[in-house]
């Protein structure tokens, strides 16, 4: 008889964008008309820039043609991107990456939870506190970790990393043994960034354990304060015990076209196999279980690494930032306390008069027709904040500010 897999029924409840989604909608059904002003998802809401959606439409033209027709691709991804990768490295962070190194996905997020299949089910995970839903829920799918334990609202065999407004939601390396530890700056809630001296701690801590660091950089284009890493890389010594997941979702504009990459250096170290094994089980699993980006996509983002995509790029970032701003003197002029912002799309505001996260959700969706995301559905430190996305149209952001300084005054 098949059996569900005891890993995914593992699994609390649903994913927490969908559950955001789903009361929206119900909040919808009892009050039909009245629209909802969203600062939740982070979806990008702005048209893809003009010379990137030009490469793209070339490529659907050679598609079009017999003569230039091409299908499969390498599993690894195009060879001019995995270039043109190797060579943004060098020129913006001056870190030095063989091409070979970099693997062309369908975007971070899946990335993010694939990685974990070529590791043993006996690796520790470790996981910011708060953090994406997804580093968590892929490891419990995974086998990684025991079954949840509602008395610790967390699951045994993860190491958690709790951070706070003290630590400005920067995470320091556990005092526990960690085989695989997922970080991600500018951090998904918070906004949080960290300094060089922070993350070589981590660093330090992955040579200490014999860890791997998996790092989500999906939001390093909108780093603007001088001194802060914007790859881990930057950190000497970091070639061999970490992994880097980047994306071009939020500065290309391509969370519908989907394309994003990971950086598995050969040096990378492990327990109980030679060095390279990690980068060639990726290799491997990519080749086994993947038939490579789309042809379109990573046209798209071949031209998005050209002096002129990049400009483009940082633009669209650009735009995004002000929408930031704008919700941060909101918030401001409110007095109420919030964090991020300025290195980051993400808000994260501290809910007023000691409300749960999903109190202060339904209250904002109720008074100001205002959706954020609850900052419980991040982890057990983000409970008693929310998360608010600058991703929107500009008059929808200010919409939503207006609407926030007339209910909350």
């Amino acid at each position: 008889m098949a059996r569900a897999s005891e890993e995914f029924l593992a699994l609390q409840s649903g994913y927490l964008f969908p559950e955001v989604a789903r009361r929206i909608r119900a909040w919808q059904e009892k009050n039909p008309g009245e629209a909802v002003l969203k600062l939740s998802i982070g979806n990008t809401t702005e048209a893809i820039t003009p010379s990137i959606s030009r490469a793209m439409h070339r490529e659907i033209e050679l598609l079009s043609d017999r003569s230039t027709y091409t299908g499969y691709g390498d599993e690894q991804g195009n060879t001019a991107l995995r270039e043109a990768l190797s060579q943004h490295y060098e020129k913006e962070y001056g870190v030095h990456l063989a091409p070979s190194a970099f693997f062309i996905s369908d975007g971070a997020k899946s990335d993010a939870a694939n990685i974990q299949s070529i590791f043993s089910r006996s690796s520790i995970p470790a996981v910011q506190d708060p953090a994406y839903p997804v580093y968590v829920d892929s490891s419990v799918a995974g086998g990684h970790t025991g079954l949840y334990d509602e008395a610790k609202a967390a699951y045994n065999g993860i190491v958690y990393m709790p951070s706070d407004a003290a630590s400005g939601f920067v995470q320091s390396p556990p005092s526990e043994h960690a085989d695989l530890v997922y970080l991600c700056f500018p951090n998904n809630p918070t906004g949080a960034v960290a300094t060089e001296e922070q993350l070589k701690a981590f660093v330090d801590y992955a040579h200490r354990e014999n860890a791997i660091i998996i790092f989500d950089s999906a939001y390093s284009d909108y780093i603007s304060t001088p001194g802060i890493p914007h790859s881990i890389y930057e950190i000497e010594g970091a070639e061999d015990c970490a992994i880097e997941i980047g994306s071009f979702s939020k500065n290309a504009g391509f969370t519908g076209v989907r394309l994003g990459w990971s950086i598995v250096p050969e040096a990378l170290k492990c327990d109980n196999a030679p060095d390279g094994t990690i980068h060639r089980l990726w290799n491997r699993r990519q080749c086994t279980f993947f038939n490579g980006a789309s042809n379109i996509a990573q046209a798209g983002g071949l031209q998005a690494l050209t002096d002129e995509g990049r400009r483009e790029c940082m633009s669209l970032v650009s735009y995004y930032k002000e929408n930031a701003s704008i919700v941060k003197r909101t918030i401001d002029e409110l007095g109420m306390e919030s964090y991020g912002g300025i290195d980051s799309p993400y808000i994260w505001l501290r809910t007023p008069d000691g409300m749960t996260s999903w109190d202060f959700f339904d209250y904002l969706l109720e008074k100001a027709h205002v959706a954020v995301t609850p900052g419980s559905g991040f982890g057990k430190s983000g409970e008693g904040y929310v998360r608010i996305s600058s991703y929107g149209h500009r008059e929808d952001i200010e919409k939503a500010c207006e609407a926030l300084r007339e209910k909350l005054r």
